[in-house]
């Protein structure tokens, strides 16, 4: 009896390790990414998108408040070309095409299709960024920056720190940190404006719109004019990257006044083809 109840003992924890084997093989865990590798991932990504198409969810803080818009947007890198649409306003933006300026279909007085330049004061009113920064390639060159600033210590500065599940889809947090983030002059050189200078160093030009009362517009400034700008793009940066796309799907930025601005990307559909009547003005369901 007592050999018995051992054969029976023994048999059961052979079936136990036969489970625990067959799990192991076929519930491997994930391996867990270093810094570095989501970053080079995330980086191979961005420079293999071909096309994109997503509905935004954008909050951005303008003049003290955040303000929420909503818009549907179909973007090819190269030849670039864009169409976007929100509340009503529709653009369509093709690269060596109308003279470089959008068409633009307010929806509204004066109900005519305008040509309007990218970086006019009218297609930039209360939002963040241009349309030229729509996309993915603007966040990785920021993140590049933020390398570089990081140099040897890029683990100060960037964490990889767990998993969340955003719209079903499995993704990996990424926090970009910058502890000694602060405001200094910086004398304007001949020709520049705040967007070419926000350009050169990798920072929002509505920041520093925002933190300069006495400058009315992205050009109001001069050669030799003495200005504050911050020496990096945020204090503090959360991102969520997909884990198929490996591509940031949401995104929140902070300054030293709190919550700066939110990206969050829906639908996201990367490298389907788009055809070419989409990127048209007379595109059906268009009302150009």
């Amino acid at each position: 009896m007592k050999f018995k109840t051992h054969l029976i003992l023994s048999i059961s924890l052979l079936a136990m390790c036969g489970v625990l084997v067959s799990f192991t093989k076929f519930h491997k865990p994930e391996p867990t990414l270093t810094n570095r590798e989501l970053i080079d991932k995330i980086f191979a990504a961005v420079d293999n998108v071909k096309t994109v198409r997503y509905n935004l969810q954008c909050n951005e803080r303008i003049k003290g408040r955040m303000q929420h818009t909503e818009s549907r947007v179909k973007l090819q890198i190269s030849p670039r070309k864009l169409y976007l649409y929100i509340k009503g306003i529709e653009v369509l933006w093709i690269q060596g095409w109308n003279n470089g300026d959008a068409l633009v279909n307010p929806n509204s007085f004066p109900y005519i299709d305008l040509s309007l330049n990218p970086f006019s004061t009218l297609m930039r009113k209360d939002q963040h960024h241009t349309i030229n920064e729509m996309g993915f390639h603007y966040l990785a060159d920021i993140l590049k920056d933020g390398m570089k600033k990081a140099g040897d210590k890029l683990d100060k500065y960037f964490s990889v720190y767990g998993d969340e599940v955003y719209e079903g889809r499995d993704c990996y947090k990424l926090a970009i940190t910058f502890p000694d983030f602060a405001w200094g002059p910086y004398t304007v050189k001949k020709g520049e404006n705040l967007t070419t200078i926000a350009r050169k160093l990798r920072i929002s030009e509505y920041m520093v719109l925002e933190n300069n009362p006495k400058i009315s517009s992205y050009t109001d400034v001069k050669e030799g004019q003495i200005i504050q700008v911050p020496n990096a793009y945020a204090k503090l940066t959360l991102l969520l990257i997909d884990k198929e796309y490996l591509l940031p799907v949401n995104n929140k930025v902070f300054d030293d006044k709190g919550l700066f601005e939110t990206y969050e990307y829906h639908d996201l559909k990367v490298n389907v083809p788009i055809a070419p009547e989409e990127f048209t003005a007379h595109y059906k369901g268009y009302h150009f």
